[in-house]
């Protein structure tokens, strides 16, 4: 029997994970929630995306707010509150709205699990593939968080480093491609306290044509799932850039324990051949940032540009901060669906 999913926000994360699930007879999204009134525009956007392409089996509208492809039947809501919603045949929620939702309203849900694609102390758990899945617990935790692409991508190379060679201090610049909450030309900016995004002024310019600075909550999610992995420990700042998908981040660390760059490299190579989930892939090859979109592996190592001076590694990480990051929430819905089997 498949496991029922509502999936709550069909923006760029929640479209991803979507068309990621369609592909697991596991998993059937049920009923999708979101903030968009126009079906007709729902389902265009499902469909047709500039950034990955065209949906190979598209759905269309049918009676009473439904839409359907070969596969799949899924009921369409519009509603500001999930208790709003009839829930009595759905066995978890992916909450990809963004929305800064009450946790203890989220406890309530007659679900068994509510996922959230974002970073949230208040969570039962914040997981992170490669970091402490491990910790996940179906009985325990009910409120799990995915965490966010930055810290997915960055938290795995941080404690693979840290558990060999004692990271002392560092810092992380994450070289970001813009979100749908920037501006198209310049205009005013107002913070959303529902999102959580912080009056910035320069959110104002416009996205396409600055390179814009900014703070990142990259190290403050990995604090969340490993506690050691803090702004004490790490500074960071962001780089917003005038492209549609695929980050990157520059960062370094400083060790107590010197290294080599033929160490660094084996431990990775290591990591990369044994590990469970696609996690951590090394690039040797002559890439940029569109060679790596629609790439499934979020811990992506460019050893062209490793360096390692005593005690001191620089590396620079590729991610798929929509696709990429969405495979690693199917990942964990996965994993927690084999727990909860007891396998």
């Amino acid at each position: 029997m498949s496991i029922k999913v509502l999936l709550n926000g069909a923006g760029r994360v929640g479209k991803a994970v979507l068309k990621q699930l369609l592909e697991h007879k596991k998993f059937e999204i049920t009923i999708i929630n979101d903030i968009n009134p126009y079906i007709e525009n729902l389902v265009y956007s499902i469909n047709y995306d500039s950034t990955y392409g065209k949906l190979a089996d598209k759905f269309k509208i049918i009676e009473n707010n439904f839409i359907k492809n070969s596969t799949s039947k899924i009921k369409i809501t519009n509603v500001d509150s999930l208790n709003k919603i009839d829930l009595k045949d759905i066995d978890i929620i992916i909450d990809s709205s963004g929305k800064k939702e009450d946790i203890n309203l989220l406890k309530q849900l007659p679900v068994n699990a509510v996922f959230l694609t974002h970073p949230n102390k208040d969570a039962d758990i914040n997981v992170i593939l490669g970091a402490n899945e491990k910790e996940l617990n179906p009985t325990s935790h009910k409120i799990i968080s995915t965490s966010s692409c930055n810290a997915t991508a960055l938290l795995p190379a941080l404690k693979l480093v840290d558990e060999k060679k004692e990271i002392l201090c560092g810092d992380i610049v994450t070289i970001h491609p813009l979100l749908n909450h920037q501006r198209v030309l310049d205009g005013s900016f107002v913070g959303s306290p529902t999102r959580e995004v912080d009056c910035n002024f320069e959110f104002g310019r416009s996205s396409t044509q600055n390179i814009i600075p900014n703070k990142t909550t990259t190290i403050t999610a990995c604090s969340y799932v490993l506690e050691k992995f803090n702004k004490e420990l790490i500074s960071s700042n962001s780089l917003r850039v005038p492209t549609d998908t695929v980050g990157a981040i520059n960062v370094t660390l400083f060790t107590k324990q010197t290294s080599t760059k033929e160490e660094i490299t084996k431990l990775f190579l290591d990591f990369e051949k044994n590990q469970k989930f696609p996690i951590v892939l090394n690039n040797f090859e002559p890439l940029v940032s569109s060679d790596f979109k629609k790439e499934r592996f979020t811990t992506i190592i460019d050893h062209r540009y490793l360096e390692v001076k005593n005690n001191m590694i620089k590396l620079l990480l590729w991610y798929d901060n929509e696709w990429g990051y969405a495979s690693k929430v199917v990942e964990i819905l996965k994993y927690y669906g084999e727990i909860k089997k007891g396998k």
